[in-house]
């Protein structure tokens, strides 16, 4: 057999390909809690793929024994729901939220430092007033007028207690959130500025 001309170990390609076929990590500026998020995240990932195979239980179900399921329909949408909020917080920790680069790709990097902690800074604040209004919610969700805990449940056949569940998760998250914007702020603020072409500090 012939040997290729292509080197096989493949040592002449430049760092960002070789970069870019490894592994994403988490940065360094989100800490802590962004190292937790990510590792728990293939718990919701793995949430999504148990919807989709109870949903493909409800339609065996359904039409090959005309005999349709309660809970499978209220519970894939539970799941779902709840990886979508898990969602913010994970692209939360990668520093992966949307953001308009139109100024911050053109600036230096001290300038680019500064947009980093204001934006993590606006991040935190916005996030601290969801979890605000989270709250108003989850009082209403899963306390009765008498004080008593009972969360709210979906009104079918059914009635699970989703909504109440989901609505707290979604204000968890939400604290999470404002603690990993104040960690990824604070981070930025002590970290050197960065080149943004090169990444050279």
């Amino acid at each position: 057999m012939a040997v290729s001309p292509v080197d096989p170990t493949h040592k002449d390609l430049p760092a960002s390909i070789i970069a870019d076929a490894l592994p994403e990590q988490v940065p360094e500026v989100s800490g802590l809690i962004g190292r937790l998020a990510d590792k728990v995240s293939p718990v919701f990932a793995f949430g999504f793929i148990f919807a989709m195979g109870i949903l493909i239980f409800e339609i065996f179900m359904r039409h090959v024994f005309n005999s349709p399921t309660l809970w499978v329909h209220e519970t894939t949408t539970f799941l779902s729901a709840i990886g979508f909020v898990f969602g913010g917080l994970y692209c939360a920790a990668r520093d992966k939220h949307i953001r308009v680069v139109i100024f911050y790709d053109i600036v230096g990097p001290k300038m680019r430092k500064a947009l980093d902690v204001g934006i993590s800074i606006v991040c935190m604040t916005a996030s601290g007033f969801f979890a605000w209004a989270a709250w108003l919610m989850v009082k209403r969700a899963t306390f009765t007028p008498t004080g008593d805990i009972h969360f709210e449940t979906t009104g079918s056949a059914f009635n699970a207690p989703y909504p109440g569940i989901l609505k707290l998760f979604l204000l968890v998250i939400l604290i999470l959130l404002v603690v990993q914007f104040l960690v990824q702020a604070i981070n930025y603020a002590r970290k050197a500025p960065v080149m943004p072409a090169t990444g050279k500090e």
